[in-house]
């Protein structure tokens, strides 16, 4: 997700659309948080960790 979030945020950035922006950012955050929450041991999702 961390990965998706960075592709996003690039094609948004130079195609200029906002939106694409936008998510990115959320996508981002999202997968970084699951990141952490998964690295402290603390089970997401069913799973121990989270990839």
């Amino acid at each position: 997700m961390i990965i998706l979030g960075l592709v996003l945020l690039v094609v948004g950035w130079l195609t200029g659309i906002g939106l694409l922006v936008t998510v990115g950012i959320i996508v981002l955050i999202i997968g970084a948080a699951l990141m952490i929450a998964g690295s402290v041991g603390r089970p997401v999702g069913g799973r121990r960790h989270y990839y």
